[in-house]
């Protein structure tokens, strides 16, 4: 995106008065802005890219465009340009306003370092920074979370992966294997150490964690007209997009159809591996008998799947299983590109080594000319900079929260067992009254 807000504006008298905002869901509160800054001058908005926002947040439910489109038609709104990152600097030292209007609802906390930069560029040239009072009762964040609460469509979240891998980084996705555990990745967020929020993106749904759910063996024994059971559970929950595991696919027209069925109830991707025979789980390695598929007969199952898909928002991706069974790099480059040419929209590398080098050289052949999945179980070590670092656009924590569950189910279940009462075990489990507090609707 082209930015030269100086050859955009230049048209506008002056005094030029500057409003930065996301405008992903307008409320009063924004108006209320725009109206202060009209009554001093020609309004510009600054209006966030979607990486910009993602920096920080959500990705907007709205794409740029849209929300351009919207703010250009709000009385007073004399241009909207871009601001790609959350600093306004830049902006401002090409457009030199002579006001910059925002809610004093910034002076503390990860925006305050923003305000004092707007300040000191202001000395620059006489700026000066309006701060009215913040809109009582009226909060973005608030009105998201609502949102959250009302719930989805399949076309939101379908689409949305496509989104995220356009303005993010690197994506990270937790496995769910229940609405619970769907809960827990829609809603866990911590304050990172520049002070912004850190959550997860996404949703996998592993066939390992969905099977050992069930109580059954991870050899696709749990197939999808099961597995639908726990897809519904968590769509039913909450609003992040899902990548689903597809073991080997199936037959090829076996997975056509799954794919159909994947794409309409909303699921944005569908990992399959090039493995054919008894299905066994890939952390095994060559301890037990693995047999790839013949890379064309793979590639051509891709096919069948895109074939048969309806949006362009569904993604198929390739995980390559040549660095688990002992192929070398070689062999997983040359899949890699078969695979592609079948129409896969990306590819999961998989490995099981704590050290990442061969790793890091597949992912480094394809960086920038697909997207790129790893799956850090085995080296679990390795930081998600690093792997940024080296070219993967995906990272999928797989089994985490299941394996978290099962020693604290045990513990609470071996201290009843011992003490032969639930004292004890209340000491470490969740309070009854938040677990009721966890369910909407329980009150």
């Amino acid at each position: 995106m082209q930015l030269d807000p100086v050859q955009d504006t230049t048209t506008l008298k002056r005094p030029l008065v500057y409003v930065a905002m996301s405008a992903d869901i307008l409320h009063p509160g924004h108006i209320n802005i725009i109206e202060e800054a009209r009554r001093r001058g020609a309004v510009v908005v600054g209006l966030l890219t979607d990486q910009a926002i993602a920096s920080y947040k959500r990705v907007p439910l709205m794409t740029y465009e849209e929300r351009k489109a919207v703010v250009e038609q709000i009385r007073g709104v004399e241009k909207v340009i871009p601001q790609t990152t959350l600093d306004y600097v830049p902006n401002l030292e090409q457009l030199q306003p002579e006001f910059v209007v925002h809610g004093d609802d910034w002076k503390e906390g990860v925006q305050a370092q923003i305000r004092q930069r707007v300040i000191e560029a202001l000395e620059g040239w006489g700026g000066e920074l309006v701060e009215p009072s913040y809109t009582p009762g009226i909060s973005s964040t608030r009105v998201q979370k609502t949102l959250v609460e009302i719930g989805t469509t399949p076309e939101i979240r379908r689409r949305q992966l496509k989104r995220l891998l356009a303005v993010k980084p690197l994506v990270r996705v937790i496995e769910a294997h229940n609405g619970l555990s769907g809960l827990v990745v829609e809603h866990t967020s911590v304050e990172g150490a520049s002070g912004r929020s850190e959550s997860f993106d996404g949703m996998w749904l592993s066939s390992l964690t969905d099977s050992t759910i069930k109580g059954r063996p991870d050899t696709e024994y749990v197939d999808l007209t099961s597995r639908m059971t726990t897809i519904q559970e968590i769509l039913e929950v909450t609003t992040k997009p899902i990548i689903y595991d597809g073991d080997t696919g199936g037959m090829p027209d076996h997975f056509a159809l799954k794919v159909k069925t994947l794409e309409r109830l909303g699921v944005s991707a569908v990992v399959i591996e090039d493995k054919v025979g008894a299905k066994k789980n890939s952390l095994f390695g060559d301890e037990v008998d693995q047999t790839q598929d013949d890379p064309v007969a793979f590639a051509e199952k891709i096919s069948m799947g895109k074939a048969a898909q309806a949006t362009d928002d569904f993604q198929i991706y390739a995980r390559i299983e040549s660095l688990i069974l002992g192929k070398g790099v070689a062999d997983a480059i040359q899949r890699g590109e078969i695979y592609l040419e079948g129409g896969a929209d990306g590819l999961l590398i998989h490995a099981r080594d704590k050290d990442p080098t061969l790793l890091y050289e597949v992912l480094e052949k394809f960086r920038e000319r697909t997207p790129l999945i790893v799956v850090p179980t085995g080296y679990s070590q390795v930081t998600e900079d690093e792997l940024t670092e080296r070219g993967a656009n995906v990272v999928i924590y797989a089994n985490h929260l299941l394996r978290a569950a099962y020693p604290a189910m045990k513990s609470a279940a071996e201290s009843i067992l011992t003490h032969g009462r639930a004292f004890e075990a209340d000491q470490t489990g969740l309070p009854i009254s938040v677990a009721l507090e966890l369910i909407p609707g329980n009150r």
